[in-house]
């Protein structure tokens, strides 16, 4: 959790725009693949507002933005619209944006957490659908956000369709919006909503923060744009805390503004005046007719919701016996939590596979920079390797290495294992017993200790057995070595 405190209680609300998972944009038939493109080539004439254009609405859009409300435990409405949200900026062709404004797709939800003090519930006020806006892109020679000298527009971002969450003002801390953050990414990839991607701006968070008055009521809300990253909201929040805490000691007082985060600086920096809805002067989008949701309708994407990251971590415990960090590093993604359901559908037991998965398998994808969707090593075949280890005829040292061959090569668990000697170099019967020998007469002073019944807590007993494990290189069992090394010492 964060380390800041504050004088004041803290409070924080976010809203957090999530790019949705269509190939179209929002309102025209355009390609939302806009990454590494050549600035303004994914536009037609009503990205642009050409006049004369009208927009026809992406149905999976929709689809998508009641998939996420129903995660959210939201009411889908039957009925919502769309508005007209006007301000001038040169990446908004139109001068307006196209948003749900007083009647959204979703209302009334909520996410639990970790929180503070143990799990937290944050309420969703509402999920609403919108266009994205262009990109400016502000040349500078030192990389700040102050300083260029002109800027440049791309339009091939605006369009895309975008549905936002819009939190109450339930937070209390940088730690719990980091957390909340995380959990809605994990939900909207669970869902296939969007990506989540913050580095690539699939997900974007506007942080609204406020200091309590010495009465309890509100202090005045700042916003904070600009945070690219779970860590970057988490430390402009932290500073925001510490600035406004400053301010009010010093008798000054906290403007209603929006303001930038510098990731590099670690500052926050004033943009502009914080809008009201009344800046903005919303009125109906004419030229869309409402979206209107039957019960039928509703109901069916109800039943077609996927298993939810907490629904799965309550199963995984329950059927696998899996503890709460074992079930919430293997849930965390999908496409793990299914990898490593596999494995124990393989035939693996579960608690074994649990461990080879969250140790070994992410060690690898560690080291190579890979995925679980791209990994070399089938859950059959990583659940062959864990029966072996669990049937004693392989050593964990021994799989490690069988792991890394299988990953790195391609090649299959019966060319690994040929490929490490390991089935040639097994150490058993007469061999580990001569092993275990040398090791005890090169340890006399040890030895004898053991076998005078002065070693009361096994330490001695301990050391042995790990001199063994390391002459054996990983080839003996430990529980056989156990064995012969007592059988040895005559105990």
């Amino acid at each position: 959790m964060s380390s800041v405190e504050s004088e004041r209680p803290i409070v924080i609300g976010l809203e957090v725009h999530l790019q949705l998972n269509t190939s179209t944009k929002l309102f025209c038939p355009c390609s939302t693949d806009y990454i590494g493109r050549t600035p303004n080539t994914n536009i037609c004439p009503i990205c642009l507002a050409v006049p004369g254009t009208l927009p026809i609405i992406n149905d999976r859009a929709v689809a998508l933005g009641a998939r996420m409300g129903i995660g959210l435990h939201c009411a889908i409405q039957n009925y919502s619209n769309f508005h007209r949200k006007n301000y001038f900026y040169p990446d908004l062709p139109k001068a307006y944006q196209i948003t749900q404004y007083e009647l959204p797709i979703a209302v009334r939800g909520y996410i639990d957490i970790e929180g503070e003090g143990g799990l937290k519930r944050i309420r969703v006020h509402h999920v609403h659908l919108e266009e994205d806006a262009g990109k400016l892109v502000h040349p500078t020679t030192d990389g700040r956000l102050t300083g260029a000298a002109y800027s440049l527009v791309d339009y091939n971002r605006g369009g895309v369709p975008l549905s936002e969450v819009v939190s109450e003002p339930d937070m209390s801390s940088p730690a719990e919006a980091k957390e909340y953050v995380s959990r809605l990414r994990q939900l909207a990839r669970y869902l296939d909503v969007s990506d989540g991607e913050m580095e690539s701006g699939s997900l974007r968070v506007d942080a609204n923060i406020s200091l309590s008055n010495a009465d309890g009521s509100l202090g005045t809300r700042v916003e904070i744009k600009n945070m690219n990253s779970l860590k970057s909201i988490e430390r402009a929040l932290e500073y925001e805390i510490v600035r406004q805490n400053k301010t009010l000691g010093s008798g000054g007082r906290i403007v209603q503004e929006t303001r930038l985060w510098d990731d590099s600086e670690g500052v926050t920096r004033s943009m502009r005046n914080k809008e009201t809805a009344s800046d903005y002067r919303y009125y109906p989008e004419m030229d869309l007719a409402p979206i209107v949701l039957t019960d039928e309708e509703i109901e069916r994407f109800e039943k077609n919701m996927p298993e939810l990251p907490w629904e799965k971590r309550d199963r995984f415990s329950r059927e696998f016996g899996l503890s709460k960090d074992e079930v919430t590093i293997l849930t965390e993604q999908k496409e793990l939590a299914a990898y490593y359901e596999s494995v124990v559908n393989a035939g693996a037991p579960s608690g074994r596979a649990a461990n080879w998965v969250r140790m070994e398998v992410l060690r690898v994808l560690n080291e190579t920079g890979g995925s679980i969707t791209d990994f070399g090593v089938s859950p059959a075949a990583l659940a062959g390797l864990v029966r072996k280890i669990e049937n004693k005829e392989l050593s964990s040292t021994v799989g490690k290495d069988i792991l890394d061959l299988m990953a790195r090569e391609g090649c299959s668990l019966e060319d690994a294992i040929e490929c490490s000697g390991a089935a040639a170099s097994r150490l058993t019967g007469d061999s580990l017993r001569a092993l275990i020998s040398s090791v005890v007469e090169a340890n006399a002073d040890v030895t004898g200790i053991i076998k005078s019944g002065q070693d009361k807590k096994g330490g001695k007993m301990k050391f042995l057995h790990g001199l063994v494990m390391k002459e054996s290189r990983g080839q003996a069992d430990p529980k056989e070595v156990s064995e012969v090394l007592s059988k040895e010492l005559g105990l």
